[in-house]
């Protein structure tokens, strides 16, 4: 059981149902908060918020397209009304693909990462500034990635994405903080989630994973509790004076 650092507070989890946002969400309910598990796989979401529930958190879950701005909306109405407020934004809803060469990328799966891991973040923010500013501030973490500060051939469509909400995450910590609103993102080594496949490729995935993990000192890939634990931290009174950082949680990749 981690410290009860988040008690009193209320979150918002996006791609709750699976990977890291499951973790997220998870962690967050240890740490005391009432949490809202969005995802676009509703019975993964619900399933989630049950585990939450049987853990003795307070948590609802709903469906969520982070493409479809009115269910965002959805997903920050029903924290307001199931707990009172919003306090926590924590971003994971995301795409990948397999390594592509940049300019062999499809052009809709291209447009399509886009649409959800940067477009789908603005939506996120967008809707939930007003219910932040209500509650007198708060905390927004986006998943980036390592990738987005550190080129890797194959992902360009995947990697300039996260290159954009990485610098999204400052642009917006500036913009926010004149409302008490924290803006951080967290940048990511290769995570041991089910769309590790999709980077590893389907050529010779054994091999790619070796060379994944050879690349980061510490020897292992991230588990998704290695990135849960820093959101906690960031949306925490501990990170109070923190914002605009992208915060690499990589074992030492990008050192």
């Amino acid at each position: 059981m981690i410290e009860r650092v988040l008690h009193g507070k209320v979150a918002v989890v996006t791609g709750g149902a699976s990977g890291i946002g499951r973790s997220t969400a998870l962690r967050f309910g240890e740490a005391g908060a009432s949490v809202v598990v969005a995802d676009i796989d509703a019975d993964g979401a619900e399933a989630v918020s049950k585990e939450l529930t049987g853990r003795g958190a307070a948590a609802v879950a709903v469906r969520t397209d982070v493409t479809d701005q009115a269910t965002v909306a959805d997903a920050v109405a029903i924290a307001e009304s199931e707990f009172g407020r919003l306090d926590i934004v924590s971003c994971n809803a995301g795409l990948a693909g397999f390594p592509t060469p940049a300019l062999d990328a499809d052009p809709d799966e291209f447009d399509r990462i886009f649409a959800v891991n940067v477009k789908g973040v603005w939506h996120c923010v967008r809707a939930a500034v007003p219910a932040l500013r209500r509650a007198g501030g708060g905390a927004i973490t986006i998943v980036g990635s390592v990738m987005g500060e550190r080129a890797r051939p194959g992902f360009g469509a995947y990697a300039s994405s996260k290159a954009a909400v990485n610098h999204l995450a400052r642009t917006l910590a500036l913009e926010l903080a004149g409302d008490a609103i924290r803006v951080n993102a967290l940048a990511p080594v290769a995570t041991d989630t089910a769309m590790l496949p999709q980077f590893l490729g389907p050529e010779d995935p054994e091999r790619a994973r070796a060379a994944f993990i050879a690349g980061i000192p510490l020897g292992r890939l991230a588990q998704p509790e290695d990135i849960a634990d820093a959101a906690v931290f960031l949306s925490s009174p501990a990170a109070r004076f923190i914002t605009g950082v992208v915060l690499p949680v990589d074992g030492g990749r990008s050192v």
